[in-house]
């Protein structure tokens, strides 16, 4: 499982799995809109995480950003890290 610390949002973590396939295969919202969030998951499991960052980014609710925006960071965070794991280990 992977973590990420979200900014500026209600929800405080993003704690999500990606296959080999880079397939969203489970993710959880700690803090944040009960509703809203279990909506955002089940939308996006089993989902490309490519193209949930391409529909997820961007979408704001307050503070230039949202859940939706955060787990689109999260997931290019996310393939940044496998790109270049050499380096994750300097953040």
């Amino acid at each position: 499982m992977e973590s990420y610390r979200t900014q500026k949002t209600c929800c405080r973590q993003i704690i999500f799995d990606v296959d080999d396939n880079n397939i969203l295969t489970d993710v959880k919202f700690i803090n944040g809109c009960s509703g809203n969030l279990q909506g955002i998951k089940k939308l996006a499991i089993g989902q490309n995480i490519d193209v949930l960052i391409e529909k997820l980014s961007g979408i704001i609710c307050r503070d230039q950003t949202s859940c939706p925006d955060q787990l689109a960071k999260a997931l290019m965070d996310y393939k940044e890290r496998k790109a270049h794991p050499e380096e994750s280990g300097k953040r």
